[in-house]
């Protein structure tokens, strides 16, 4: 059975949805169709001239990436830049173009963060800086006979998470009235006389990104034909999702100890970092790609290293010998980025070959 562009980009955006990338960012699908069918997959950090070159050799008409190939508009697309070029020849030559960037990045589950920290053996670990906004709050009034099948329906949707429960709703039985005009067949009552059904008023939240699913589930559940329910916006983080994490070490860590583990686990060429206080590590705060605006996040965490990468030299006098800042690298914080994309995608589609791209494509080099 074949599968398109289309199946396993709506299937990488159902681990991590765009609309948790930054304003800034271009996740998704950049060029190609998104209904041609996938010979092959190749798995990469950035794509170059270079990484159009190995799909080609191998048969691969998709590329998916963590960084996107196009940031900015373009005015045109002569080939006179080497993103241009590359976008040139990923056209010529059919291939599809996929991102997830800043949206791989805030997820709990499969992020890029979480990756980190399993790579670091680190436990209990939470988002450092949750996204604040992206729940809603769904409240609808069903007959009270029909509550449960409503309940179940929306829950299957995605509504009802907080924490580590489930199923969460707020119950109220009241009456409900309402009379049907000569056009209506109502469920209860009768047209042109006005009724009153007792109702079970629901309560429930969800992010964002469910509400089309669960609205659609709600309607589709319930028995009446015209169904009454509101979607309100709430100001509470979402702790599933967001920028950076923090966790802890099993046990404590010689400063200098930590940092030749991080620095042979990650691969570095080298280790920028702040003044060693003497003081043992235990918990660490972390954040893939450029991290530095995390810094008074990690700080007020009490975590006692910041582990990240792009950190500029007037930024290394901001931690104001209250944490640790270790610039591990851009590349070498999100190296691993690949290895979440392969998991998710070889435990779902097995028809067609994924494959890690060879090309180590950091830009930055070490003398």
């Amino acid at each position: 059975m074949s599968v398109t562009v289309k199946e396993i980009a709506a299937y990488l955006e159902s681990k991590a949805p765009l609309s948790f990338q930054e304003s800034y960012d271009n996740a998704g699908l950049t060029t190609g169709d998104p209904y041609g069918e996938v010979t092959g997959v190749l798995i990469t950090l950035d794509i170059t001239e270079e990484i159009i070159d190995e799909a080609l050799h191998h048969n691969c008409n998709l590329v998916i990436s963590h960084h996107p190939l196009v940031f900015s508009p373009l005015k045109s697309l002569t080939g006179r830049t080497w993103v241009e070029r590359t976008l040139l020849k990923a056209i010529k030559n059919d291939i599809a173009l996929y991102a997830a960037h800043t949206n791989l990045d805030s997820m709990l589950q499969n992020g890029v963060n979480t990756k980190i920290c399993e790579k670091l053996g680190l436990k209990d670990i939470q988002i450092l800086d949750p996204v604040q906004g992206n729940l809603r709050k769904l409240v609808t009034f069903v007959p009270t006979a029909h509550a449960e099948q409503v309940r179940s329906a929306i829950f299957d949707a995605g509504a009802g998470h907080i924490g580590n429960y489930d199923q969460c709703s707020y119950n109220l039985t009241g009456k409900g009235s309402f009379r049907g005009s000569d056009k209506t067949n109502p469920f209860a009552g009768e047209k042109g006389k006005l009724h009153f059904e007792e109702e079970t008023r629901i309560e429930t939240v969800f992010p964002v990104h469910l509400q089309a699913g669960i609205l659609n589930a709600l309607l589709k559940a319930h028995p009446y034909e015209e169904v009454a329910w509101d979607v309100y916006p709430l100001e509470n983080t979402y702790p599933l999702a967001g920028m950076g994490m923090t966790g802890y070490l099993s046990e404590p860590a010689d400063e200098a100890q930590f940092l030749r583990n991080l620095k042979k686990i990650f691969n570095a060429g080298v280790i920028r970092h702040t003044k060693l206080p003497g003081k043992k590590i235990k918990k660490v705060a972390v954040c893939g790609g450029s991290g530095s605006f995390l810094l008074k996040k990690a700080i007020s965490a009490g975590a006692d290293i910041f582990v990240t990468g792009d950190i500029k030299y007037h930024q290394f006098f901001d931690h104001e010998n209250k944490i640790i800042i270790a610039d591990i690298g851009h590349y070498e914080s999100e190296q691993f980025t690949r290895e979440i994309f392969y998991d998710i995608l070889t435990k779902k589609f097995a028809n067609f070959a994924v494959r890690l791209s060879d090309i180590n494509t950091n830009p930055i080099k070490y003398l």
